[in-house]
């Protein structure tokens, strides 16, 4: 995710590269022959770049079905890989990906399977679109659905794709599903081996045009359903169809970054960064939007984006979206639904962001209930810090009525805002997107404020506005605790201009956990009515960066052995493990980390191509038996001085694997079937 107020990198892109995991596999050893039986068989994959791979000189181990009878899966440990270096250079350019998995059975017996990577496609490849055609992978499109054309180069016109697949959900659908537009269907007599589950993917930003120059937030973000067919005896998934979900019904998207799977089977998207509605029709990025959305620079509203799109998978391999505009217009990363269906833990990734929930009125259903901002009670100061929540109450609304309200008002409508003193005591500081704002609220226009100008509006009733960078959210609900990822731990939260907190740091961020809690009353003693409600932050020890006292041979100048800008998170309860993808800016690769929350292993287990960010972390602890973890990376050409090193040797590398850095993987980890 791109922050367009730092110029030194995009600071806040957001992906990783792709990787789903495959099933774990069945209990007991898979003898030689069999493996090599199920390898001969097994068709050809694809390679990061899309297209059919050459055999691995590192074969994969594809388990067998579980044997009767067989001990129990217990636990799973992550075999670290070591950090790639330049004595390898192909290995800091690509996926790299030298990591294992031990399966432990209850019997004591072990069972050692070599992680591996493969990818669905590469943007800007042309994928089927199950309807004898072929579609743009990543492909950037209007309001009309015609693709958007980059004519940066005179006489070099082609389409717009992206670099920076980011958020991805791995599905199935319950109930018969046929033969759809390619797609194979369930398991039958006739096809034992094949069944369908379906992806849904987004797409960022475009990193630049042709041409060079920048294109973060001036174009529609795309986002696609992959039908997919899974191969019962081994796990591989194999794409069949690609197919673009019209956004035209919500106005198009603005900068998806990361997502989540919800309990009931369909997609959470985001949009991160709302355009400030004070300033956006004079933006020239997003009068760009505008533009290549409607054709019309002045068509877009800014009230329409900062909300939580969820796309709804159809059995034919398309899908249906629709935005909630009652869920607080912030910058939306990974939202996160508690086991209740009803409380939603929300990212804000934005300099100033603030932690906010939202407690739906019915299960399964985001279209009405109660937005709450937390303050920040600090306990400790000391480096990430840490403090009690409380929280207090925004107001309760349904989308239809928030989204009638974007449609008429504008900003001046609802708050007087200004960002110089004006000597006036009608008018309250408060700290914006990095920035003194003085506001005073419109006579009638608090439920506005509260769902239209949430960040300013929080900040002006007491929340804790003063997080940076908070990226994505996940839980762990067998012990009720939340994980939420910081990026950075820097300006507004260690500069002192917060009221209410105050840390050390480091830059190189950390992630928090969040002790969940039923019984709690908001700040104006009104009950919260959820038992997932959290009540304190803290970091975990072994999640927090660490800074190098200085860069060492390949231009690192956060530690390898830590994590680095934590950015995805996904936790598996099956595995008992925390998934943590980078966007690191003081590192030349980021990584994919497993961390088991019993064994407080830290894991590296997939390294990014060189620049890029770790996105779409998904992960699956049971599809058709197979478990997956899912990850994509994003703008691999995004150099900048931490990269000066390695840049001469690696960037013809990079040039030459992802369409001269214009490519990014969407793809999976391979692993094995877990024999429950």
């Amino acid at each position: 995710m791109k922050n367009p107020d730092h110029t030194e990198r995009r600071r806040l892109l957001k992906m990783l590269a792709g990787a789903p995991m495959l099933p774990l596999g069945a209990a007991g050893a898979t003898s030689a022959a069999g493996l090599a039986g199920l390898l001969a068989g097994h068709p050809a994959r694809a390679s990061e770049g899309g297209t059919p791979a050459l055999p691995s000189t590192k074969p994969i181990a594809r388990p067998s079905v579980a044997t009767p009878g067989a001990a129990p899966f217990v636990s799973a440990e992550f075999i670290s890989m070591p950090a790639p270096g330049l004595s390898e250079p192909e290995g800091m350019a690509r996926t790299t990906v030298e990591s294992a998995m031990d399966l432990v059975f209850a019997d004591g017996s072990r069972r050692r399977v070599q992680l591996g990577y493969e990818a669905f496609f590469m943007t800007g490849d042309r994928v089927p679109d199950g309807k004898g055609g072929m579609v743009l992978a990543g492909g950037y499109l209007d309001i009309h659905g015609a693709p958007i054309m980059d004519t940066s180069v005179p006489g070099r016109a082609r389409p717009f794709f992206s670099d920076c697949p980011d958020g991805m959900s791995l599905l199935t659908l319950a109930g018969p599903l046929g033969e759809a537009d390619g797609a194979t269907g369930p398991p039958t007599v006739t096809k034992p081996a094949t069944a369908t589950v379906y992806a849904v993917v987004q797409f960022e930003y475009l990193s630049r045009d042709r041409a060079g120059q920048d294109m973060w937030a001036r174009l529609p973000s795309p986002i696609a359903v992959l039908t997919l067919s899974q191969n019962l005896q081994n796990g591989q998934l194999t794409l069949v169809r690609y197919s673009n979900v019209d956004t035209a019904p919500v106005h198009g998207l603005w900068v998806t970054c990361g997502a989540s799977l919800s309990p009931w089977n369909t997609h959470l998207s985001s949009e991160e960064y709302e355009p400030d509605a004070t300033t956006a029709r004079t933006s020239a990025s997003f009068r760009a939007f505008s533009r290549h959305l409607y054709g019309d620079a002045r068509r877009a509203n800014p009230y329409h984006y900062g909300h939580l799109p969820e796309i709804t998978v159809q059995p034919d391999g398309t899908g249906s979206i629709k935005k909630h505009y009652c869920m607080g217009r912030i910058s939306h990363e990974l939202v996160q639904i508690m086991p209740d269906q009803r409380t939603a833990l929300m990212g804000d990734d934005a300099t100033n962001g603030g932690l906010f929930m939202f407690v739906a009125d019915r299960r399964a259903d985001l279209s009405s209930g109660t937005l709450y901002v937390a303050r920040w009670t600090q306990t400790s100061g000391t480096g990430p810090g840490a403090g009690t929540l409380t929280w207090i109450r925004l107001g309760h609304a349904t989308s239809a009525e928030v989204k009638e309200l974007a449609d008429d008002l504008v900003a001046a409508d609802i708050m007087d805002v200004r960002t110089a003193d004006p000597k006036n005591a009608a008018y309250t500081r408060i700290r914006f997107d990095g920035k003194n704002n003085w506001v005073r609220l419109k006579p009638g226009r608090r439920q506005a404020a509260a769902f239209l100008e949430t960040h300013r509006y929080a900040a002006l009733v007491g929340g804790t506005l003063a997080f940076t960078k908070m990226e994505g959210t996940t839980v762990n609900a067998q012990d009720k605790i939340a994980y939420t990822a910081m990026a950075h731990i820097e300006t507004s939260m260690v500069d002192g201009t917060s009221p209410h907190l105050h840390v050390e740091g480091p830059d190189a961020g950390a992630v928090y956990q969040l002790r969940l809690q039923a019984g709690q009353v908001d700040t104006d003693g009104l009950g919260i009515d959820s038992e997932w409600v959290p009540v304190d932050m803290g970091a975990v020890p072994e999640l927090v960066g660490a800074m190098l006292a200085a860069p060492d041979a390949l231009g690192n100048r956060h530690r390898s052995d830590r994590i680095s800008n934590p950015d995805n998170l996904k936790f598996s309860e099956k595995l008992r493990t925390l998934f943590v993808g980078e966007d690191s800016m003081g590192r030349v690769n980021s990584f994919l980390w497993a961390f088991n929350v019993d064994t407080r292993v830290l894991s590296r287990l997939l390294s990014c191509p060189v620049a890029a960010e770790s996105t779409g972390l998904h992960a699956v602890d049971d599809i058709n038996g197979w478990t997956y973890i899912t990850s994509n990376f994003q703008h691999t050409a995004d150099w900048n001085d931490v990269h000066d090193a390695v840049r001469p040797v690696l960037e013809p590398l990079v040039k030459a694997k992802y369409r001269n850095g214009r490519g990014a993987s969407v793809g999976y980890l391979t692993a094995v079937k877990i024999n429950a």
